[in-house]
C-alpha cells in the first residue's frame, strides 16, 4: 500500500478492455455501464502517481502533475533541474516531449486502475459479494501496522503521497473484492476423487520416478600420460583427494577432493557416460578421453532408481489437479470478463487507453527466455 498499483491483484492483470465514445459526460473521463469515472478522481490519482515516483526521502515540495497540453510548468521544471556533468540541459522541445511521455504513461496507469477497479466492483455486485466496513477497516489496519511502525510515519506518507485514508481504504476494498471474486470462480475446483488421482498417476508415472544416480571420484588431466600417473598414484594407495589436488585441472571437483556427486545417465559425454554406468563400485577406471582431457574415475556410491507409489504421490497429484483446474477456471473467467465489459466501457477523448472500447491494443508482454533444464553440476571446465 506504499505505492501506486496499476492493477489491484494478479486475478485481473490480464484484463484489457477498451472503450471510447460520446457517452461520457463533460465532467468524466470514462463510463463503465452507468458508472462515471470523474475527472476530479482522475486528477487526484494522477497526482498520487506522480508523487509516488519521487525518490524516498526527497526533500522540498512534492512534484506536480504534468500540465497538458502545453506542459509549460513541467518543461520549465525539467529545464531548471541541475545537469549532471558531461550532459546537456534539454531544450524546450525536448523537455516538453519528456513531459508528454511521462504524462501518457501515468495516464495509462491511472485509467487502468480506475477502470479495472470499477469492473471489480460491478462484478462483485453481480455475484452478490459485499465488502462490509468492519472487514475492510481491519485489513487496512493490519496492512498499516506492517507498513508503518508509528503514526508519525503514516501521517508523513499521507502528506507526501497526495492520498487520503479514504483512498487507501478504497484500494484495500478493491483487493478484497478481487480475492472474493476469485474464490467464487475457483470454488469446488479442488474436489478431486481417488479415481481421478489414480488416472493421473497411471498416465504420468514417469514424473514420479527417480533414475539411478552415481557418485564419482574423478581426476581430469590434460594429457594421457598425466592421467596414467594419477591412476598409478591411486593404485599405489594415495587418496583421490590427494591425487586430484596434485593432478586435476578441474577446479570444481578438485576443491571437493575429486568428488562429483549425483550423476544421472546421459549427463556426461557418451564415452565417459557409458564407462561410468558400466563400472562396478570402487573400481578404478580410465584413462577415458573426453573433449576436456583424460578422466580417471571411480564410482563411490550407487543410488538405485526408484518409483514413488500412488499413496506417496497422492497429495502432490491432488494439488496439481486442483491447480490446473483453478487455472483453467480463471482463464475462462478472464476471457468472459473481458468480453462482458468490453462494450460497457467508454472513454472520453484524450483519455482512451487499451481498457477502453475502440482503444489501442495493450502493449505486448516481453517474451520470457526459456530456462534450461537443470542438470547435476558439471566440473568447472565442462560448463
Amino acid at each position: 500500500m506504499s505505492y501506486f498499483r496499476v492493477v489491484p491483484i494478479v486475478l485481473l492483470l490480464a484484463l484489457t478492455v477498451a472503450a471510447c465514445g460520446n457517452e461520457v459526460p463533460p465532467n468524466g473521463v470514462a463510463r463503465v455501464d452507468d458508472e462515471v469515472i470523474k475527472k476530479t478522481e482522475f486528477d487526484r490519482w494522477i497526482t498520487a502517481a506522480v508523487r509516488s515516483q519521487a525518490p524516498p526521502g526527497a526533500g522540498g515540495a512534492p512534484p506536480a502533475a504534468p500540465d497538458p497540453p502545453a506542459y509549460t510548468k513541467c518543461a520549465a521544471a525539467k529545464q531548471g533541474q541541475p545537469v549532471v556533468k558531461g550532459q546537456q540541459k534539454p531544450s524546450p522541445a525536448q523537455a516538453k516531449t519528456q513531459c508528454k511521455q511521462e504524462y501518457d504513461q501515468l495516464k495509462t496507469q491511472v485509467m487502468n486502475f480506475l477502470i479495472t477497479s470499477d469492473w471489480i466492483e460491478q462484478e462483485a455486485e453481480a455475484r452478490d459479494i459485499k465488502a462490509d466496513d468492519a472487514t475492510i477497516k481491519k485489513q487496512f489496519e493490519d496492512q498499516k501496522k506492517q507498513s508503518f511502525p508509528d503514526d508519525k510515519g503514516y501521517q508523513e506518507f499521507l502528506k507526501t503521497s497526495g492520498r487520503t485514508e479514504a483512498d487507501l481504504l478504497y484500494q484495500v476494498k478493491i483487493d478484497y473484492l478481487s480475492n472474493e471474486v476469485r474464490k467464487k470462480v475457483v470454488a469446488g475446483k479442488g474436489n478431486v476423487t481417488d479415481a481421478q488421482i489414480k488416472a493421473y498417476y497411471d498416465k504420468n508415472k514417469q514424473k514420479f520416478a527417480q533414475p539411478e544416480r552415481r557418485d564419482l571420484a574423478v581426476v581430469l588431466t590434460k594429457s594421457k600420460s598425466k592421467a596414467e600417473q594419477a591412476q598409478q598414484a591411486i593404485e599405489s594407495g594415495d587418496s583421490f583427494s590427494k591425487v586430484a589436488k596434485k593432478y586435476s585441472i578441474d577446479e570444481a571437483s578438485k576443491a571437493q577432493g575429486g568428488k562429483l556427486p549425483g550423476i544421472g545417465k546421459g549427463q556426461l559425454e557418451q564415452e565417459l557416460d557409458e564407462a561410468v554406468f558400466e563400472a562396478k563400485p570402487d573400481e578404478l577406471k580410465g584413462p577415458i578421453k573426453t573433449q576436456f582431457g583424460y578422466e580417471v574415475f571411480e564410482v563411490t556410491k550407487i543410488t538405485p532408481a526408484s518409483q514413488q507409489t500412488l499413496p506417496q504421490a497422492k497429495e502432490t497429484i491432488k494439488a496439481t489437479i486442483k491447480a490446473d483446474r483453478e487455472k483453467a477456471a480463471l482463464d475462462a473467467f478472464v476471457k468472459g470478463f473481458r468480453t462482458k465489459y468490453k462494450e460497457q466501457t467508454n472513454c472520453a477523448e484524450g483519455f482512451v487507453v487499451s481498457e477502453c472500447k475502440g482503444g489501442p491494443p495493450p502493449p505486448k508482454e516481453p517474451a520470457q527466455q526459456q530456462a534450461p533444464q537443470q542438470q547435476a553440476p558439471p566440473p568447472e571446465e565442462r560448463k
